[in-house]
C-alpha cells in the first residue's frame, strides 16, 4: 500500500477511535486491532503530527502512580474525519472504475 495512503488511513483510524473517548497510546493500539495492525513506534509519530496539527489535544494524568498521557480528538480532528469520508468517496469511484473490467 503507498506509505501517504496508509498514513491517511492510520490518521483516519486514530482519529474515528477518539470518537469514541478520550485514550492513551497503548489502548489506541489495541483498540485500532479490529481493523488494522498498529506499532506504538508508527502510532507516537501520528499522534504527534495531529496534536501538531491541531486534531487533538493532549492531557496527562495519574495512573497506578504514574503520569498517562490521554489524547481527546478537538474540532479540527472532526473536521478532519468529515474530509477523509469525502476525500475517500472519491477514491472508491476511481477503485470501482479500476476493478470494474477486471472481475
Amino acid at each position: 500500500m503507498d506509505a501517504q495512503m496508509k498514513r491517511g488511513l492510520i490518521e483516519g483510524c486514530i482519529l474515528k477511535l477518539l470518537l469514541r473517548g478520550d485514550s492513551y497510546g497503548y489502548q489506541l493500539v489495541r483498540d485500532a486491532q479490529e481493523v488494522l495492525t498498529l506499532s506504538e513506534s508508527t502510532l507516537y509519530p501520528v499522534l504527534r503530527r495531529l496534536e501538531n496539527q491541531q486534531a487533538l489535544s493532549v492531557y496527562t494524568m495519574e495512573h497506578n502512580g504514574r503520569l498517562r498521557k490521554y489524547y481527546a480528538i478537538t474540532d479540527v480532528g472532526r473536521q478532519r474525519i468529515k474530509e477523509f469520508l469525502t476525500e475517500w468517496e472519491a477514491v472508491m469511484k476511481v477503485y470501482d472504475f479500476i476493478r470494474r473490467d477486471e472481475e
